[in-house]
């Protein structure tokens, strides 16, 4: 499996003696199966003088994280639109694909570690910059589903859930496309190495005559998440990229509303894990596509 990176060049809050804030590089490996040790994970923390903020000196420590990592990346992930220009740029030039993605799990838990432990006892803290560091953008409008991935009428969806001990034989189910995380990774905020407790993992399947290139069309998108959009037109979106959304499906009826009520509960109960199948039909037991996801 190709390695994956996720990046983050940007300020931390730290004040330097010329009272600037410190920028900093952080990379982090993308775990991409259940089974990773999350300790074993390439990390690369450098920080960056204020006076050298540019695509060169991201490029040149780059290339000295890549000669210190096990392997080189492939795709190099990143959630900061703002940095985009720069961190293309010098991705691009050490041919390296640079994405825009939340699908940046291992390094938002990172990022959260050590806005927690780490930057509290650095020289120069700044409890107000840390206090604004977590990055939201508004969604876009979500949009349907391209006509070649739509499938037809007799496609059907549905949510599901499945219990927790069965994710520990995940790399032995026959998947076509798909990505996932160890478990253990997962921590509120409020403790630091706490095990994942929850018993059963909320998702939604969906059933396809056009399972296979729905899942490779889906697996070229940087999945972030499902989110239930409630209201007047409720529906079930399929958030990509930074910003991107997809209407996966519209709730018709109270009793799928229901369900999409319990679906958003469970999620929110299972610290935000929950997953993504796709499969040919009910008695497949192969399936197209499984994202372990994380977020919303």
């Amino acid at each position: 499996m190709n390695t994956i990176w996720e990046l983050d060049f940007y300020s931390r809050p730290l004040i330097d003696e010329n009272k600037k804030k410190k920028w900093e590089l952080l990379i982090c490996e993308s775990p991409q199966k259940i089974e990773r040790e999350p300790d074993s994970l390439f990390k690369y923390a450098q920080e960056c003088p204020s006076n050298t903020v540019n695509s060169l000196w991201l490029r040149e420590t780059l290339a000295k994280a890549i000669a210190a990592a096990p392997s080189s990346p492939k795709k190099i992930r990143f959630f900061r639109r703002q940095m985009n220009n720069m961190i293309t740029k010098a991705c691009e030039e050490l041919d390296i694909p640079a994405v825009p993605s939340r699908h940046t799990y291992a390094l938002n838990q990172w990022l959260e570690e050590r806005l927690r432990d780490f930057y509290p006892d650095q020289p120069g803290y700044d409890r107000g910059a840390a206090n604004s560091a977590s990055v939201q953008y508004p969604a876009s409008n979500a949009v349907p589903l391209p006509d070649a991935v739509r499938g037809d009428k007799g496609d059907k969806w549905a949510f599901v859930t499945l219990e927790t001990a069965a994710f520990t034989e995940m790399n032995e189910w026959d998947i076509a496309f798909g990505e996932a995380f160890p478990l253990s990774m997962i921590s509120p905020s409020a403790q630091v190495t706490p095990p994942f407790q929850k018993e059963s993992i909320p998702g939604v399947i969906i059933f396809s005559s056009r399972a296979l290139p729905l899942a490779g069309w889906m697996s070229g998108l940087e999945l972030g998440f499902l989110e239930f959009e409630d209201g007047k037109f409720p529906r079930i979106r399929l958030e990509t990229g930074v910003s991107d959304s997809w209407i996966l499906a519209n709730i018709t009826d109270p009793k799928t509303l229901a369900e999409a009520r319990g679906f958003a509960r469970a999620k929110k109960e299972a610290q935000q894990v929950h997953f993504l199948a796709i499969q040919a039909n009910p008695e497949a037991e192969s399936f197209a596509g499984f994202w372990l996801l994380l977020g919303g």
